[in-house]
């Protein structure tokens, strides 16, 4: 007996509802069902009596690749029906799809991603012709409040035109041709009894086909063997209605999920008429006023829609274009993204943000107390116990105790998995921070079961899953990105000691290549604090955070000394700098340049008229800190080779960068990162802030405006004590008195101010020069 093939959308009501009647009628003795076929020896699992939502969870890691798929499952999810009835039946059922590892789903995270949306020419063509802009309003119209008589036939015709002719991409092939042996399999064994194949509609017309085509059988066919060292698995995880959502960026199914279930329990009308009702609690929840004339406004709007578009009762797009209609009183920035499947944009109407909410829903699933999972659940129970985190009370850590340290470890690897529940509100931010207590607050824990069965896709315990996550980012964080940093500090917080000098030898061979100071900057920044000061996680005066300093130096020193032309101040690419006078400063044996010759390259960058301004400023900053101040500040001769570079003249470059104020800020910038303290330490007539003083009192209100803003920029670098002892030297050059903290307040913002009054003397001048400016 042939079988009888169903295709089906994915999460749809009216799908499942002919799923559950063909069930009953035929009484076949096989299901067939689009899933994972490594999983027929666990389909118990799936009915132990969970609170649906769930997902099926796949992993796959290898030496090359690391994947993850989910295959979710809803009341009205056509898979879970065709289990749940056809057990009811008593008929065996079979997931007869490759399983999620297989390349097949290399680019897929959802098995159930919907296929029509990948081969979408036909339903572009069939949405023109209903007159719609969306396929899921178009399949409203066809199926969910359509009559049900003729159905399966409707779904065959609609299938068909979508498959139509289009080739399916190598993955989908791979996957036809997979569920076909099952289906002849399972058709040698039926002899006379029946055979229901339910999968998505997409494949349907080609498993007829390849079906039907004269095949040896022999047997059902064996499961795919993973490649030597894979590690693969498969868990139940508890999933939501939001991840579910199309609007949330789901690949598959139907969008508006709680409107789903609403279908699916009350039909169209009922579905209906909840959606308007939970819109309008939500609204007036936060107090958007909500009349009864509108409500009456929008069911009048409604029924219209339903009624021009041909629809029996109105479908979901109906509901919420007439509650828009009646509810939005604005202007609309953007199209309604139900109008297209959109997920929201930024800056959607608060209207429609509470309407999309509102079909979305807050469902989350929950599964079964006796539902196996991976050992990384229950290690990770049994630490949070052992250090006290069980609850909702604060956890505070001493990083120099050895329970602390632990619990430390154990927190930061779960912050590392992305398993929440717990945030750090205090701690070291770096690695020359000198705090050595974290503090760790209980904060919302939605999710947590779900992202701690996943993270049992790395380990099956916290420290080996943590280490699997940081190497994974470390192979895929390529020399040139700015996350160096923060993965070699996580990677010291999370104790992967192992992983620790692996991540070193990578970074050491990655500096040498590495195209941006700024990055390396903050990797230099973080190894040097390591090196000088970690006592608490074992890293200190290590030999690979040596060789990490010594590349980084001198990567940057290369860097800058090439670069050349007009840019604004960088504020990364000067902390680099100040990283390389700082490891100078504390690290020099480790370092192959010397202080003399970074002097020396300091000095024909600040000499160069072709650099950027603020690296000549900072150029002038780093001599000025690696030498001592000579007898004769203005002497100018080259360096030797063996000495120690002269001195520049600070007020005189001050002078030569004042002529043109748009770079004068950033060279003072660039000043003040590498050596503000130098710089301001004389107060006298020839001082730098006496000759800066008298460049500003020189500069035209024009030029001023110019400048004001980098130098607003530039000092910034103090900190506001600093900025007040500055102010008050000012003060005091005038012969005035005050604190200088008076000068630092202004009424408003300086930058305002100066426009201000600049604007007002170009009206003035004006006035005069037409003769209109009255006398007084």
């Amino acid at each position: 007996m042939p079988a009888v093939f169903l295709g089906v959308r994915h999460h749809s009501p009216a799908c499942a509802r002919l799923v559950a009647e063909t069930v009953r009628r035929l009484r076949p003795a096989y299901v067939l069902v689009e899933g994972p076929a490594d999983l027929n020896g666990r389909l118990d699992e799936l009915t132990l009596g969970h609170d649906l939502p769930i997902a099926v969870f796949s992993h796959y890691r290898d030496a090359d690749r690391t994947a993850t798929t989910w295959a979710p499952l809803c009341d009205y999810s056509p898979e879970w029906v065709a289990l749940r009835e056809g057990r009811a039946a008593g008929a065996e059922v079979l997931f007869v799809d490759l399983p999620s590892w297989h390349p097949a789903f290399a680019q897929r995270a959802n098995r159930y991603a919907d296929a029509e949306a990948r081969y979408a020419e036909a339903t572009a063509r069939l949405c023109e012709r209903f007159g719609t802009g969306s396929v899921d309003a178009l399949w409203d119209g066809l199926f969910e409040v359509a009559p049900p008589d003729g159905l399966a036939e409707r779904l065959d015709a609609y299938f068909d035109l979508v498959r139509g002719d289009a080739g399916a991409d190598e993955g989908d092939r791979a996957r036809e041709a997979y569920m076909a042996d099952w289906v002849r399999a399972v058709l040698a064994e039926a002899g006379s009894a029946t055979v229901l194949v339910v999968t998505g509609g997409f494949h349907t017309p080609a498993l007829r086909t390849l079906a039907a085509r004269p095949a040896e059988v022999r047997g059902r066919p064996g499961l795919p063997v993973p490649p030597p060292g894979a590690v693969c698995g498969s868990y139940l995880v508890p999933y939501s209605f939001r991840q579910l959502d199309a609007f949330a960026g789901y690949q598959s199914g139907m969008p508006s999920p709680a409107y789903y279930q609403r279908l699916w329990e009350d039909g169209p009308e009922g579905a209906a008429d909840r959606l308007r009702r939970s819109v309008v609690a939500r609204l007036r929840r936060r107090r958007h006023p909500v009349s009864t004339a509108d409500l009456v406004a929008a069911a009048a709007l409604t029924g219209g829609l339903a009624a021009l578009r041909g629809h029996p009762v109105p479908a979901r797009a109906d509901v919420l274009d007439g509650l828009a209609g009646a509810l939005v009183k604005d202007d609309l920035t953007q199209p309604l993204p139900w109008s297209e499947r959109a997920p929201l944009a930024p800056g959607s109407h608060p209207v429609v943000v509470e309407m999309v909410a509102a079909a979305s829903g807050t469902r989350t699933g929950r599964l079964h107390p006796d539902t196996p999972a991976p050992p990384l659940v229950h290690d990770a129970a049994a630490r949070l116990a052992a250090i006290g985190a069980t609850g909702t009370r604060p956890l505070t850590c001493d990083l120099t105790t050895e329970d602390g340290l632990t619990a430390s470890r154990t927190l930061h690897r779960l912050r590392v998995l992305g398993v929440p529940g717990r945030h750090r509100t205090t701690g070291p931010a770096h690695g020359a921070d000198p705090v050595t207590t974290e503090r760790w607050e209980a904060g919302p824990d939605s999710g947590r079961d779900a992202a701690l069965i996943e993270a049992g896709a790395y380990g099956a315990t916290l420290d080996e899953a943590a280490a699997t996550v940081l190497a994974d980012r470390a192979r895929t964080t390529g020399p040139a990105d700015a996350g160096l940093a923060d993965l070699l500090f996580d990677t010291v917080l999370c104790g992967a000691t192992a992983l620790t000098d692996r991540l070193l030898t990578t970074l050491t061979a990655g500096v040498a290549r590495h195209p941006d100071p700024g990055a390396l900057g903050a990797v230099l920044a973080t190894a040097l604090g390591l090196w000088r000061h970690d006592r608490v996680y074992g890293t200190a005066r290590s030999p690979l955070l040596a060789a990490v300093l010594d590349g980084a130096v001198g990567r940057v020193l290369w860097l800058v000394e090439g670069a050349h032309g007009r840019s604004g101040a960088d504020p990364a690419r000067l902390a680099a700098l100040a990283g390389v006078r700082d490891a100078l400063r504390h690290a020099p044996e480790q370092l192959t340049a010397t202080a003399a010759d970074t002097a020396a390259l300091a000095l024909r960058i600040a000499r160069d008229p072709h650099a950027p301004a603020d690296l000549r400023g900072a150029a002038h900053g780093l001599h000025r800190s690696l030498t001592a101040p000579a007898a004769d500040p203005s002497a100018a001769a080259d360096p030797r080779p063996a000495g120690t570079p002269t001195p520049l003249d600070l007020p005189a470059a001050a002078l030569a960068s004042a002529g043109d104020p748009r770079s004068l800020g950033d060279w003072l910038g660039g000043l003040f990162a590498l050596a503000r303290e130098e710089v301001t330490a004389d107060s006298g007539d020839g001082s730098l802030l006496a000759v800066l003083d008298s460049v500003l009192a020189g500069l035209t209100d024009a030029e001023f405006l110019i400048a004001l803003p980098a130098l607003r920029r530039a000092f910034a670098w103090f900190p506001p004590r600093e900025r007040e002892r500055i102010a008050r030297r000012l003060i005091e050059r005038r012969g005035l008195r005050g604190s200088g903290r008076g000068l630092l307040r202004t009424t408003a913002d300086p930058l305002h101010l100066a426009a201000a009054r600049a604007l007002e003397e170009n009206v003035t001048a004006l006035l005069d020069r037409h003769g209109l400016r009255s006398a007084r």
